[in-house]
């Protein structure tokens, strides 16, 4: 755990604000929800929940089958960082942030197939492979992350069966976290 110098007092309704510096850099929006962990030494720790996080275990199941049904990479995240990949080393990629451009599509709940003569999706932070599709996982009406295909080439269109997988994928998780 790393100190940040700063201070906050608790209000009359028992609540903190978490200063902009600290939700800019640790990616936390309005809205976010965040699990609170307590220790024995009286520390009190916030982290970002992930809902996808809970099924991360389904997740690395259905990017093996998903990858052996296609030819190319497949990587499931959630709105922060990749869960489950496979096709790619999962030292790689596992737990990487996902970039702002990734963001960006989650945000907008609008997929992201790659077209003739465009430019692939850079995805994943640090990670040179981009992305040919890219599909945002909603549950009840929330964007909890994405599901992609990764691709060497930036010239490469994906097929419509890809792009039909990769829907049904993210249909699928997002129904799994809605009950």
């Amino acid at each position: 755990m790393k100190a940040t110098g700063i201070v906050r007092r608790i209000d009359d309704l028992g609540r903190v604000v978490i200063p902009k510096e600290i939700r800019r850099t640790m990616r936390i929006r309005e809205g976010d929800p965040l699990e609170i962990f307590t220790n024995a030494d009286g520390e009190v720790i916030f982290k970002k929940y992930s809902p996808i996080g809970e099924l991360t275990e389904v997740s690395s199941i259905y990017a093996e089958v998903m990858f052996k049904n296609s030819t190319d990479p497949v990587v499931i995240c959630d709105r922060d960082h990749v869960i489950a990949a496979s096709g790619v080393s999962k030292k790689e990629v596992l737990e990487r942030r996902v970039s702002p451009l990734l963001e960006e599509v989650m945000e907008q709940r609008k997929p992201f197939v790659a077209k003739p003569g465009l430019k692939h999706l850079t995805a994943i932070e640090g990670i040179e492979r981009t992305s040919s599709i890219a599909i945002p996982i909603l549950a009840a009406g929330d964007v909890c992350g994405a599901v992609l295909m990764m691709s060497d080439d930036n010239n490469t269109v994906p097929k419509d069966s890809d792009v039909k997988m990769i829907n049904v994928a993210a249909a699928f998780l997002g129904r799994q976290l809605e009950g």
